[in-house]
């Protein structure tokens, strides 16, 4: 496969050209059109997923090369975008050179803009030089310390690498010869030894040690750091640490997660990988004091919140590595669903929600490079017309709604996280099969934080038949019912107001009124608080896992959730679907599939009706405007005995 982008120019060929026009009109076009006439440098790193993992010096120099990058990357482009990496892959398709290659054509954001092509860390760190105050260098023997280390390089302008002086590694490359960056910050002691042990206090303070060696960096960083207001809080990174070096084939190759990290460097952001159960030692740590990383979470995010005055949203990149650690994957008790639930509850107590780069596709690589792509305002969405619905037989002249039929939808996801989202895009959206039958794409608008290209291209080449709502739980994945729970605990509302504020901005740039899922896990059901909010920023619908079968909220419609269609076979997913439409009690029936195709939909969709010819597939504005008015109906039905 050739990797390198199609129509990259090494050097400035281009800038000399435009060097003849006159002074004035190239300041002009340059504010115009973004700092067209700024090198861009592309860095390609396919050779590192040739590495061998059953050589684990080689392992370790790949994890030093991409964690250098990744952070390099988050500085550089913190203004502009300035450095690209070509690295991440899913099955045969390179997706940031499909992402570069799309966006270079003629007319596209980067179409005529020089590119310097580079091939190796080095290169792109003595490009870059004078961008860096130095080396923030941390302990191979600690694991926590190497996710302290990208929350103090994006705070300090710092290169993180791992501090090894072994003649051929990173570090004495880049500290001890070559550009010869000083370490402004040390994560181990000086010659190699410690500097967390978890005993006595922590370095540089006069905060006791908690005891584990594991969390004591993190609590470091929260007094140095975020107590001191370096780190606004306002992000956070979820991604492995450099433990995962060593079982790096449990899962996905790409899932030590190191490109994700460039984004929350630019944005200073903290990063962490810990537990959210509090009944067990973290599998990582067996020894440590119980309930040791859960009580450094929750000061984590407890702080994070502080700093935002309750009054503002904290983005986590990442999700629960459940394939190695704190699952019963991995010698823990608890299930990988209930990890996932368990942590979204948690954090959901402390005005934070996650963008689910989740195992299976968790890898993102230039989010803070795509971060600058020029998003429209807003990006509206056309509703259905009753006059529309009468005339397609589905309302009679009164407004009623043809029972004879029972109708449904089907949720197309999981799109709540940006790294699932850019991967499968050129993969599933870009199918032939698309707009052959109506699709509610349920994608979380915050993703336009890290992908904003990646939403912009899906909305540019959407059928009449697309339509778009919102993924779990609505501008990103936190759990309503808990955060409602919390405020009544306190007698606030903080967190719901919060809550909608931020959503509210999102669903009024992406033209959305429909949450097509609201999961609820094992927390409680959203009340009357948090009901009123969705009300108001996504009045057309919400599908809860926790509510009545189907019911109105002031004139929401409000509509339990059903079972998932798993089988790869549409002929089985199909007799699923019918089996449950069946079943249910009222004349609406929604399913999810993820990360299905639009063939097999479409095939499923046409079985299902072939096998019961009493069901229709609708569209999201049609479905929900009459489920509303059946609702309706039903309760004047109600008030008329």
């Amino acid at each position: 496969m050739d990797y390198r982008p199609k129509d990259s120019v090494i050097g400035g060929s281009r800038i000399i050209r435009r060097a003849i026009l006159p002074n004035l009109l190239f300041i002009i076009m340059a504010v115009c059109t973004g700092c067209r006439g700024e090198e861009m440098v592309y860095l390609n790193l396919q050779h590192l997923n040739q590495v061998d993992y059953a050589d684990s010096a080689a392992v370790l120099a790949m994890w030093d090369e991409l964690h250098a990058a990744s952070t390099l990357q988050g500085i550089v482009n913190r203004k502009k975008p300035r450095l690209y990496v070509d690295y991440i892959i899913n099955g045969q398709k390179a997706i940031d050179a499909h992402w570069w290659n799309l966006y270079r054509r003629k007319g596209e954001w980067l179409a005529g803009r020089d590119t310097l092509t580079l091939f190796s860390v080095e290169e792109a760190v003595k490009h870059f030089a004078g961008e860096l105050e130095g080396v923030v260098a941390y302990d191979t023997r600690v694991a926590s310390t190497s996710n302290v280390a990208s929350a103090v390089a994006g705070i300090e302008n710092l290169l993180a690498v791992r501090y090894d002086k072994g003649p051929s590694s990173l570090y004495s490359r880049l500290c001890l010869a070559g550009p010869k960056l000083p370490v402004r910050v040390w994560l181990v002691r000086e010659d190699g030894k410690s500097l967390f042990t978890g005993e006595g206090t922590l370095p540089d303070c006069k905060r006791a040690s908690s005891g584990s060696v594991k969390c004591d960096p993190y609590l470091w960083f929260i007094e140095h750091y975020m107590k001191t207001g370096r780190c606004p809080g306002r992000c956070a990174g979820y991604y492995p640490d450099q433990m995962w070096r060593t079982t790096p084939s449990r899962t996905n190759r790409n899932h030590h997660q190191l490109t994700n990290h460039d984004f929350f460097v630019s944005r200073k952001g903290f990063f962490f990988d810990l537990s959210p159960w509090g009944d067990e030692p973290a599998t990582d740590e067996p020894t440590q004091p119980l309930g040791s990383d859960l009580r450094t979470l929750q000061e984590l995010l407890h702080t994070a919140d502080s700093l935002g005055k309750g009054k503002q949203m904290c983005h986590i990149g990442g999700f629960p590595a459940w394939a190695f650690k704190y699952t019963n994957h991995v010698g823990g008790t608890h299930e990988g669903v209930d990890t996932e639930w368990g942590f979204s509850e948690l954090i959901s107590h402390y005005n934070a929600f996650k963008d689910a780069d989740a195992i299976g596709l968790g890898a993102q690589a230039n989010a803070s490079f795509w971060q600058h792509f020029p998003l429209r305002k807003c990006y509206p969405q056309k509703w259905v017309t009753m006059e529309d619905l009468q005339a397609r037989g589905l309302l009679d002249k009164e407004g009623r709604v043809d029972t004879s039929r029972t109708y449904f939808i089907i949720y197309i996801g999981d799109y709540d996280a940006a790294s699932w989202l850019s991967q499968m895009t050129p993969v599933l959206w870009d199918a032939p099969e698309r707009g052959e039958l109506p699709m509610m794409w349920c994608i979380s608008p915050v993703l336009a934080e890290r992908v904003p290209h990646v939403m912009h291209y899906i909305r540019q080449t959407a059928s009449p038949l697309d339509y778009f709502a919102a993924a779990d739980n609505g501008a990103g994945y936190m759990m309503p019912g808990t955060a409602e729970a919390c405020d009544q605990e306190e007698g606030t509302t903080r967190r719901i107001d919060t809550w909608e504020a931020h959503c509210n901005k999102y669903y009024s740039q992406w033209g959305l009124t429909i949450t097509g899922f609201i999961i609820d896990g094992n927390g409680p059901a959203m009340g009357k608080r948090s009901l009123d909010a969705y009300a108001r920023f996504s009045p057309n619908g919400i599908v809860p896992q926790k509510c009545k079968l189907a019911s109105l909220h002031d004139d929401m419609p409000v509509l339990r959730c059903d079972w998932d269609l798993v089988s790869e076979n549409p002929h089985e997913a199909a007799q699923v679907l019918v089996d449950r439409i069946h079943q249910s009690e009222v004349p609406f029936h929604w399913s999810r599939c993820i990360l299905k195709s639009p063939a097999w939909y479409n095939e499923v969709v046409r079985e299902a009706c072939r096998r019961d010819s009493t069901i229709q597939l609708l569209d999201a504005p049609t479905y929900f405007t009459l489920l509303r008015c059946w609702l309706q109906e039903r309760e004047h039905k109600r008030n008329s005995i």
